[in-house]
């Protein structure tokens, strides 16, 4: 009965419950000015009669006048900025609080990288009328520098054997901002080239089917036919092969990021570059139809702590997204998810953690060359060409003993050694001479239930709604993620691509969403 009560409770949309804030009712329709949203109040128009501007038909002259009161203000004014010049003089900068969030936001989206603005993209294209939704997306490393965004390897395939996967990337195969001008990702459409042993060549055969069922242009391929295309392959252990042949490859994500956020700023999305902290929430108490009793949680309030700084802003809200990525196991415990006895849906936690992966740049003279594609090994080792020059990139996920400690992102240069040379090396013998010149760590948003994305709303922290836990494939997903939520805020369920078997409840159910093909 309770699997019942929570598919029944995922068919809730924002439209239903009343857009608005716990105080503040709906924010709609209220002033915002430049300065950002700092309440309702307006001054009265006397205030403001000030105005001077030119026009050809007043020959020059100012337009409009002065009142007593403003001119008063004005001469006040001029005085102040001459004492502060003037020897001796004091100065008394105003305080400006440009950086500070609004202290009202109907939607406060939770990271700032591909994923989050998404969302935030397609919570205003979908939103009516235009302007009716209030958009903040809170950031909380404004360089980017440890964003899982920017230190991803950019690629993008439809070689998944679970059909959501397949169709979530089938959507994003034209990688840019609709309606706008297309934009210069760097896309390399050199396909993705998955290499199976004698052990995986049924499932391989198998999730090739489901692809070509979702609309996927994949190929298979002999060990015979591997050597005639790609001659520098060392085929031996090789038993089949599958070749992606239309959008697949790789692109630049930095460019898709800077994109987006270009976008959603012009469409009236708010930023905010700090860490929130904490949530301000209301709590009622109900029983399934099963008689359990479960407490929901609602919240009306994120604090938001302001980069380098002590200040932190309240922001009164309806809805929070929760796309923190890696951290986002994290802001779903502030909120209280997963705070209750073990084993029921109170006590149900985001499964999601940072996760810390390598990845290594070298070059090679004699390497594969320019046709070379995303090549994933049997063992796990994958490689790309980067750039023109004979250089590549690429990497391998450890194994569960061997996850590196998340605290920090220092490369640890005996895996490459140790672990992704060798098998690297066994399949392209060119590789044996290889020179490695640089090397980064970036974080995965690492789903320890299944490896995949949780997208939607939780079931008791009702207004507490996903879009993380991809496990390294959430950027090639990240179109196609945030109009499905976008869909779930507005209407109460998806549309586009039914995820409903990426829903948070599935770990209190224990349904697993078995993908194959995680890299």
């Amino acid at each position: 009965m309770l699997r019942r009560a929570l598919q029944l409770g995922l068919g809730r949309g924002l439209l239903g419950r009343r857009l608005g804030t716990h105080r503040g009712g709906s924010t709609l329709g209220k002033v915002e000015g430049s300065g950002g949203y700092r309440g309702s109040w307006v001054a009265p128009v006397s205030s403001y009669v000030t105005f001077r501007t030119r026009d050809p038909a007043h020959d020059g002259k100012t337009v409009g006048r002065l009142g007593e009161g403003d001119q008063n203000g004005k001469m006040s004014e001029i005085k102040k900025k001459i004492q502060s010049v003037l020897p001796g003089g004091a100065w008394n900068p105003p305080y400006d609080t440009s950086y500070l969030p609004p202290e009202h936001s109907d939607v406060v989206i939770v990271g700032g990288g591909v994923i989050g603005l998404s969302v935030a993209y397609w919570l205003k294209r979908l939103e009516k009328p235009r302007g009716a939704i209030r958009v903040l997306v809170v950031e909380r490393d404004h360089t980017y520098s440890q964003a899982s965004t920017a230190l991803s390897v950019g690629g993008i395939r439809q070689q998944f054997s679970v059909p959501e996967n397949i169709q979530l990337s089938l959507f994003s195969e034209y990688l840019a901002v609709v309606d706008d001008p297309p934009l210069d990702i760097q896309f390399n459409p050199s396909g993705y080239l998955l290499l199976a042993s004698e052990k995986g060549a049924a499932v391989m055969e198998s999730n090739v089917k489901v692809q070509r069922q979702e609309g996927a242009k994949v190929c298979l391929m002999s060990p015979e036919q591997l050597r005639n295309k790609f001659p520098w392959i060392n085929t031996e252990g090789v038993a089949l092969a599958s070749y992606g042949m239309e959008y697949e490859g790789w692109f630049d994500p930095w460019c898709l990021l800077q994109g987006l956020r270009r976008k959603v700023q012009s469409m009236g999305v708010l930023f905010c570059h700090g860490e929130v902290t904490r949530f301000v929430s209301s709590s009622s108490h109900t029983e399934t139809t099963s008689g359990e009793e479960v407490t929901l949680k609602r919240i009306h309030e994120v604090h938001v702590k302001i980069d380098r700084s002590l200040e932190y802003q309240p922001v009164e809200c309806a809805l929070v997204i929760n796309a923190a990525g890696a951290w986002s196991g994290q802001i779903a415990e502030l909120a209280g998810v997963g705070k209750g006895p073990p084993g029921t849906l109170q006590g149900t936690k985001l499964p999601v953690e940072r996760r810390k992966r390598y990845v290594y740049l070298w070059h090679c003279p004699q390497g594969p060359g320019l046709e070379t594609p995303f090549v994933v090994d049997a063992s796990g080792a994958y490689f790309r060409r980067e750039g023109l020059g004979n250089n590549y990139l690429g990497g391998c996920s450890p194994t569960e003993e061997e996850e590196p400690d998340p605290g920090n992102l220092e490369v640890d240069h005996d895996f490459f050694q140790d672990k992704v040379w060798p098998p690297l090396a066994q399949r392209v013998p060119a590789f044996e001479t290889l020179k490695v010149r640089s090397a980064w760590a970036g974080y995965y948003d690492y789903n320890t239930f299944d490896q995949n994305g949780v997208v939607g709303p939780h079931p008791l922290v009702v207004n507490m709604y996903f879009a993380t836990g991809f496990s390294g494939h959430g950027l090639q997903q990240a179109p196609a993620v945030g109009r499905a939520v976008a869909e779930m805020v507005l209407d109460g369920h998806f549309q586009t691509i039914n995820l409903n078997p990426f829903h948070f409840s599935r770990f209190y159910l224990g349904e697993k969403v078995q993908e194959h093909n995680i890299i």
